[in-house]
């Protein structure tokens, strides 16, 4: 199941690929400020209808090297199919883009973290066909944030430090520095990394201390039930409403839309008229949630409304 926590954790790397600098650190290469980094579509698909989807896959194109691709996995537990998932992402992305590929898995807790390192064999008795070794950014290797400085120099890094150290005991003194240093941005800055934070840091018990030091402003992201959200949303509707259940939905359905087509606008993806028109009309509540979740990976605007495709047993799985 793809949770909040999972879509956060990899994401950010889409939006940051600068939050890969201690990967970059560890392997000796350019920073990845220093690089042209470029997001692909994550589907690793070849033949319908099982779907196989990396998370995030980043081109990276150094100035003074060749260049590379980066595929990240982001892990909150052990999966049994994973090591079989993660070589056949490394092969189908090698072939296709003929680049050579860096497999990284993001973990929040040391048991994951260990597991995820590998590596993972492709064996028949002594002789190993392939072997698949991940770069793990866990709580072993992404530093913890101890100076608030450092949130307002890299709020993404200091996001992912907070995700990754989100089972860690120093965790509420981590919160409490990284809330201190959003406060040096602007609204709009300090609302988006908020809500970022919390939805990595859904279903662990870090959550209820980062609400008490968000503020007050709203959405982000619709559909997660975030503090700014329910604001947000709590205020519409009252307008809106006028305190009737149907008014109430209707004022919602309009509110997830606009922000829907906020999402595809930023990530510079076109709405044609009539793609437009079918989401502004469209009431059902669930219905716009699954198309906010769409649209976070969706390269046409069309893949919105993209059928479900049934995903075989032996077919990879998410977590």
């Amino acid at each position: 199941m793809v949770t909040s926590t999972h879509e956060a954790s990899h994401r950010i790397f889409q939006e940051h690929p600068e939050a890969l600098a201690p990967v970059f650190d560890a392997l000796g290469l350019p920073p990845p400020t220093k690089a042209i980094v470029e997001a692909l579509t994550p589907d690793a698909t070849e033949i319908r209808p099982m779907e196989r989807r990396v998370d995030t896959v980043l081109k990276v194109e150094p100035s003074d090297m060749d260049g590379f691709l980066v595929a990240v996995e982001a892990q909150t537990q052990r999966a049994p199919d994973k090591g079989a998932n993660w070589a056949y992402y490394v092969a189908y992305l090698h072939a296709k883009f003929d680049l050579p590929v860096l497999l990284v898995a993001v973990c929040r807790n040391r048991p994951t973290a260990t597991w995820a390192t590998g590596p993972f064999e492709c064996r028949v008795g002594p002789w190993a066909t392939q072997v698949t070794r991940p770069f793990v950014l866990g709580p072993d290797n992404v530093p913890e944030i101890t100076d608030e400085s450092e949130v307002a120099r890299q709020p993404a890094l200091a996001t992912v430090s907070a995700i990754v150290h989100s089972e860690s005991k120093n965790i509420t003194a981590i919160l409490d520095i990284v809330a201190r240093g959003m406060r040096a941005f602007d609204r709009a800055t300090a609302k988006y990394w908020c809500e970022f934070l919390e939805v990595g840091l859904e279903n662990t018990p870090a959550k209820v201390t980062w609400r008490e030091l968000e503020k007050m402003v709203a959405t982000y992201f619709p559909g997660r039930g975030t503090l700014f959200e329910e604001t947000y949303l709590e205020g519409e509707a009252k307008g809106k409403a006028e305190g009737k259940a149907e008014g109430k939905a209707e004022g919602k359905a309009e509110d997830r839309a606009s922000l829907i087509l906020r999402v595809l606008e930023k990530r510079g993806i076109p709405v044609p008229e009539n793609t437009r028109e079918r989401i502004t009309s469209c009431t059902d509540l669930d219905t716009l949630i699954h198309w906010f979740d769409r649209s976070l990976t969706a390269t046409t605007a069309e893949d919105l409304f993209a059928e479900d495709r049934e995903i075989p047993e032996s077919g990879p799985e998410q977590t």
